[in-house]
């Protein structure tokens, strides 16, 4: 699959928006990457899941997956999906008081376990995931990324794979072009 084939799939299904949004990250960007949209076609989650799967397996450094993790929400059907391609157990952590947390699962000290996402710009709540895998003892084996928004700038100590490299115009809201002009922006979720 090319990153033409990607960028038409996200384009087609909605994935990819332009205007002036609000990124969770409180930058300010002209182009938004809604991975909800994408995966509302569950064969078009599947195959862009499945590729990213074979891309990172191709990489003997991911070792054994035990599980595959990921951030609800948004990265929450892209773990699952990364997990059913790999015939693998799928968990979340999930928000309790404004923090990632694990509460309806538990992973076990030396486990091996793929941090699953949709897209990342800073990596904040990748980190968080990786932050509970190591509290419980165990062990990242790769972060899966379906859109690294930060053109490889985010860096993780693990065998990290993105079928998506992009950097797309981010502004601090103080240097905006787009607010400047007389726009605001909006935050579509994420």
């Amino acid at each position: 699959m090319t990153t033409s084939d990607i960028l038409k799939i996200l384009g087609d299904t909605g994935a990819l928006l332009s205007g002036h949004f609000e990124l969770r990250s409180g930058l300010h960007s002209d182009r938004f990457f809604q991975c909800a949209n994408l995966l509302r076609y569950p064969r078009h989650a599947a195959a862009l899941c499945g590729e990213l799967v074979r891309r990172a397996q191709a990489d003997a450094a991911m070792g054994r997956v035990d599980g595959v993790i990921a951030p609800a929400l948004g990265g929450l059907f892209v773990g699952y999906e990364i997990a059913r391609a790999l015939d693998a157990p799928s968990i979340f952590a999930e928000k309790q008081d404004g923090k990632l947390v694990l509460r309806r699962f538990a992973v076990k000290p030396g486990e091996r376990y793929i941090v699953a996402e949709d897209v990342v710009t800073r990596g904040g709540r990748v980190q968080e995931t990786i932050d509970i895998l190591h509290a419980n003892g165990a062990e990242v084996a790769a972060v899966l990324l379906l859109v690294d928004r930060s053109n490889g700038a985010t860096q993780f100590p693990y065998p990290t794979h993105s079928l998506l490299q992009l950097a797309p115009e981010v502004w601090e809201p103080a240097d905006c072009p787009l607010c400047k002009a007389g726009s605001k922006a909006v935050h579509p979720g994420s």
